[in-house]
């Protein structure tokens, strides 16, 4: 009887294939059974495909009921199940595991195109949006301080100007893309980086030494891709909400728009608040600074009638109100010397786009465009600026027998810059037009040359050239050997990069018209990956050195009412050694991660005598070690993650005869997260970040009694002014941070 009941309907089956679809459902789970939404199912012979719900239910059509089915999802490995008209009379269960196999993860910042990271002979390290939320952070500056040779820097003990170093080189030197397009730089550097939520970040992809063969400048210490989520990827509906016992807190929506022919869509709203000033080590300052601020970001791309996806539009919106200094400091004091305060508003937009030619697929045309204005008040001093940054591109990919990869390329880009100081009598507006060819070639299967070169034209300081050769040994399965060499160049604007420059605190000095700063980097890396039993091992270690000529040094120490700019006479080093350890355990569910970065940075300073003096550089960390552990109890769904930060001794800017350190003490955040996993692919996370409640000393503020510089002349022997400089960590000690995230 139950082989007549088999055969009748294999037979309904067979004769309604032709007149109507075959109907499957199903769910996708992962390993511990919990729903993962918007996984991808792909019937393989038609390529017909779908995306499950928010959790992970899904229905598709199929030709034939005899078919081969793919499950996939951002972090796990796919999955494929062979259909036959008995198995899709149930619902179909796919359990995807989780896929460690970093080396696999797809990259574009070292050619313009999605490649296989270990394909890459530039090194690309790579960090998911799961790794930078292992702490509680509610912009891209917090986020990357788990990440091997980078570190948020606080510039201001006041404002809480942040920027992101990355080794040891200061902010200015890195340059932070958005989708590989080049919209942050200039003004930005000080405030708008802060203002890059990370709801909206899918990857971060890091370069360490010089990109500018295809980046140009500003790319002289490394490059920071952030990679916004795709709008497959994203729900429908999510919200995310977060509040620390401090007061902050922090909301994000993200909705998705579709018409699943011609467009699809998602706007991503971002709003940050904190209004609860705390002075906790007792010297009249807001130990955080103090801000309103909200983005709105929109993500538009347009499909052809063939289903290609020839345009890309991004749109983004950032306004911020942010103030610090004493704490009975009020808005009307702006700009007195009533009561000491620095306040800042921000208004920035940020427009991309890229365009692939339907006749030409290999050509791409990139632009990209910002507008940035900041008013400003440091105390008495006004500061007011405007920045426009227009950037085009054109870019043709060809294969050449498998062998070669060419990326050739014409770019502009354009500065208009101009403020109310007086070094900026006129507004300063250049173009710099570039042309670059690079080829990732193919020598053997494990062997791949990458060479590049560069020439830019600057109005002022004529033809620039960059170029940079990589070299790829894969010598056994798994491992790779990389070398690479490159130059790198930079054009200054001191106003827009220094927040000590517009402080008033100091008069600030130009001893000569500044020179572009150059560089030469060298760098040696290693990747090992071990597959056993028990465990799956990766580990990556590079060894580096960058020479610097024309270093553009402030200096702080010549006089303590001054900070003087000019050219280094002599040159700059940094070099190091970096290690970065990832152990997945299979039989329990434990991941750790490890990573330190040892650093010399240094300035050699030529004398009249023609001796050298060597002085390690400011703000400029001699090691760091970093690591996260995460623990998942299955049966609960419950995550536990441990994160740690120690830095070693940081050089500070201290003034004559100072009572402060030169150097800080080396010291260590730790922070714990314990996240719920819930139904539909809702979560709710606390988190403790800082529980050793680790603070800089009390007295970083130097003269914080005397902020006008009133009363230099009373009980001063050492006659100090007041500096708010003095800044290495925050001054945020423990905090407890609560979480959720909704889907619908």
């Amino acid at each position: 009887m139950k082989k007549i009941l088999y055969l009748s309907i294999l037979l309904f089956y067979q004769l309604t294939v032709y007149t109507q679809n075959t109907r499957v459902s199903g769910k996708v789970l992962d390993e511990s059974y919990r729903p993962l939404p918007y996984a991808h199912i792909t019937d393989i012979d038609s390529k017909s495909a779908v995306v499950a719900d928010s959790i992970g239910n899904f229905i598709i059509f199929l030709n034939n009921p005899i078919s081969i089915l793919k499950a996939s999802a951002v972090g796990y490995k796919d999955l494929e199940i062979k259909t036959t008209p008995k198995s899709i009379l149930k619902s179909l269960v796919f359990k995807l595991s989780e896929n460690n196999d970093l080396l696999n993860e797809m990259v574009i910042s070292g050619t313009l195109e999605l490649i296989k990271r270990k394909e890459s002979p530039i090194p690309i390290a790579v960090y998911k949006s799961k790794f930078l939320n292992a702490v509680p952070s509610p912009s891209l500056v917090e986020a990357t301080n788990q990440i091997a040779g980078l570190r948020p820097q606080l510039n201001c003990s006041v404002c809480n100007t942040g920027d992101i170093h990355i080794n040891g080189m200061e902010g200015a030197y890195s340059m932070v893309v958005l989708d590989g397009m080049p919209i942050m730089g200039g003004l930005s550097t000080v405030y708008g980086l802060q203002g890059i939520p990370t709801s909206l970040i899918d990857q971060v992809e890091v370069i360490k030494g010089p990109a500018s063969t295809v980046y140009g400048s500003e790319a002289m210490a490394g490059l920071i891709n952030v990679v916004t989520k795709s709008v497959e990827c994203i729900p429908k509906l999510t919200v995310d909400i977060n509040f620390s016992n401090w007061g902050e807190l922090q909301t994000s929506l993200s909705l998705k728009f579709l018409d699943k022919k011609r467009w699809k869509a998602f706007s991503a709203i971002d709003v940050f608040r904190y209004n609860n000033p705390i002075d906790n080590n007792e010297d009249n300052f807001t130990d955080l600074t103090l801000k309103n601020r909200y983005s709105i970001y929109n993500k538009f791309q347009f499909f052809s009638k063939n289903g290609a996806n020839p345009l890309n539009i991004s749109l983004r919106y950032l306004n911020e109100n942010r103030w610090g200094g004493e704490m009975d400091w009020q808005t009307a004091d702006r700009g007195k010397n009533t009561v000491y305060g620095e306040s800042i508003l921000t208004n920035r937009v940020e427009a991309s786009s890229f365009y692939l030619f339907p006749s030409l697929p290999s050509l791409k045309w990139q632009t990209s465009f910002s507008w940035h204005d900041q008013k400003s008040w440091y105390g008495t001093s006004q500061y007011e600026a405007q920045q426009i940054i227009g950037f085009s591109q054109l870019t043709h990919h060809q294969k050449i027998q498998n062998k070669h990869q060419l990326l050739s390329g014409l770019a502009l880009r354009y500065n208009n810059y101009n403020d109310n100081t007086p070094a900026t009598l006129f507004p300063d507006i250049w173009l710099l037009p570039g042309a670059f060819i690079q080829d990732n070639y193919k020598l053997h299967n494990k062997h791949r040359l990458l060479m590049g070169w560069r020439t830019d034209y600057h109005d002022k300081h004529g033809f620039i050239h960059s170029p940079r050769i990589n070299y790829q040994w894969d010598f056994i399965t798994n491992s790779s050997i990389r070398l690479g060499y490159g130059n790198g160049f930079r054009v200054v604007n001191v106003f827009t990069e220094d927040h000590a420059a517009l402080t008033g605190s100091r008069e600030v000095v130009f001893l000569e018209e500044l020179r572009p700063e150059r560089s030469k980097n060298i760098n040696f890396s290693m990747s090992n990956k071990w597959v056993h039993k028990t465990l799956n091992i990766l580990l990556e270690t590079s060894v580096f050195h960058s020479r610097f000529s024309n270093k553009i040094i402030p200096d702080f120490l010549t006089n303590d009412n001054q900070i003087i700019y000019k050219n280094l006479s002599g040159y700059a080093e940094a070099k190091g050694f970096s290690a970065d350890l990832l152990i997945n355990f299979k039989n329990i569910p434990l991941k750790l991660s490890v990573n330190n970065t040892f650093l010399d940075v240094a300035n050699f300073e030529e004398l009249s005598n023609g001796s050298t003096i060597k002085n390690r550089q400011l703000l400029a960390e001699k090691y760091s070690v970093k690591w996260i552990a995460v623990y998942s109890f299955e049966k609960l769904a419950l995550d536990i993650n441990y994160a740690a930060t120690n830095y070693g001794p940081i050089r500070l800017p201290v003034l004559e005869n100072d009572v402060r350190p030169e150097y800080s003490s080396p010291y260590t955040i730790h922070n714990l997260k314990i996240t719920k996993n819930l139904n539909r692919g809702w979560s709710t996370y606390i988190g403790v970040r800082n529980f050793t409640n680790f603070t800089p000393p009390n007295n970083s503020i130097l003269r914080a009694f005397d902020p006008f510089d009133e009363n230099i002349g009373i009980e001063n022997p050492n006659d100090y002014t007041f500096d708010a400089s003095y800044m290495y960590a925050s001054f945020q000690g423990i905090n407890l941070v609560f979480g959720a995230t909704l889907v619908f």
